[in-house]
């Protein structure tokens, strides 16, 4: 049977040299993304555009729920951002090694923090899977490569993750009440490319970024079957999101440009997608 195939759009031409964490946020109709290694956040709305620098990697920004802000996952810790200003919110010196980062983070059902840890270039891959519960950091996953893309299924029952240089994207068993992942095995290989940043549509379809693949692939969570593709010219694209503006679905598609000559490389993308998708978890600051 022959896929689905889309091909994305322009959104934002800027190029950024790692754009990662997409999301929108329907409460305020607001495109966000970062750019991990320049430390900066971007908003979009109604064709404004903004930018906050902060000092340091941010490997995502997650909307907090009840506010406007996001929580930042940088190099040293977490932090909440609200009206410009930055508050530590989770030391991680003494969790991270010297050389790690956050990378990839995501909010749950609960609105609990699951972020990764990755190595700085110019060291081995490595790093851990945490998760932030009641103020304690636990580590799920030890012994990742590149911490990657998260998401959950519509039970709550499993949990998918990608750690990109296992070329593999896994499937858990999940308890939303403690946050507990168990019996991960393999859901799918990645050919052709690296699994980077995903998310899962209405149907418990995974929508997975292809690092130097120029492609998202949708992928069946029960078999890990490919059911769609979309096209991206972009080499390192990246992560995505879903958005939902008045019932009509897209995907908001980030790209890495760093080192690349390509047009569009390291630009912003969207694309309208007949699947309905979901809206996003909000992080919940005690």
């Amino acid at each position: 049977m022959a896929i689905k195939e889309y091909t994305a759009e322009i959104l934002d031409s800027s190029k950024h040299k790692l754009g990662e964490s997409p999301y929108y946020d329907p409460r305020y109709q607001r495109y966000s993304w970062v750019d991990i290694t320049e430390g900066k956040l971007w908003t979009l709305v109604d064709d404004r555009k903004a930018c906050f620098k902060f000092d340091q990697p941010i490997g995502a920004a997650i909307p907090i729920e009840g506010s406007k802000g996001f929580l930042l996952a940088a190099k040293d810790g977490l932090y909440v951002l609200e009206d410009g200003k930055t508050t530590p919110y989770c030391e991680l010196t003494n969790v991270y090694k010297s050389y790690w980062r956050s990378n990839d983070a995501k909010a749950d059902k609960n609105g609990r923090v699951w972020f990764g840890a990755t190595a700085l270039d110019g060291h081995d891959a490595e790093g851990n899977l945490y998760l932030l519960d009641g103020g304690e950091v636990k580590c799920m996953q030890p012994g990742t490569k590149i911490s990657n893309g998260m998401a959950w299924s519509k039970d709550q029952k499993s949990f998918f993750f990608s750690d990109s240089l296992e070329y593999a994207v896994f499937k858990y068993d999940y308890d939303l009440e403690s946050g507990k992942i168990t019996g991960r095995k393999v859901l799918f290989n990645v050919e052709n490319g690296v699994p980077d940043g995903m998310c899962i549509d209405a149907d418990d379809n995974l929508w997975v970024a292809i690092w130097d693949g120029s492609r998202i692939e949708k992928r069946s969570s029960v078999t890990g079957e490919k059911l769609a593709e979309i096209h991206v010219p972009a080499l390192h694209t990246s992560s995505c999101n879903f958005i939902n503006e008045n019932g009509k679905w897209s995907l908001l598609i980030t790209s890495a440009g760093d080192g690349l000559d390509g047009e569009y490389d390291g630009c912003i993308f969207k694309c309208h997608v007949d699947e309905r998708g979901i809206n996003p978890d909000y992080v919940k600051i005690n």
